[in-house]
């Protein structure tokens, strides 16, 4: 199990990742799309790289919205891995 991140460092580390903040806790991202397929396309991509690296994030889906919010919870709190699956994500987006 990792440990989670100090929240200066998360802050830190979130400089390099436009798009997500830190909020209640966790990294967060709200993306767009421009429709329902291409956001739902978006998350089966995310899905196989999550399951890849066995993280998995919480998320929500309306329409042409994701809403992602990572976490570790076996760590209490975001740690290195969280930030590894926003990378990805960020590729995929």
């Amino acid at each position: 199990m990792a440990d989670p991140l100090p929240t200066d460092q998360i802050t830190e580390r979130l400089a390099q990742h436009p798009g997500w903040e830190l909020l209640d806790g966790k990294l967060h991202r709200e993306l767009r799309f421009d429709d329902f397929a291409a956001a739902f396309g978006f998350m089966a991509s995310v899905a196989l790289v999550a399951e890849k690296l066995d993280h998995h994030p919480e998320w929500r889906n309306v329409r042409n919205q994701v809403t992602i919010d990572l976490t570790s919870h076996d760590a209490g709190g975001i740690t290195e891995r969280d930030f590894a699956l926003a990378e990805r994500i960020d590729r995929l987006a």
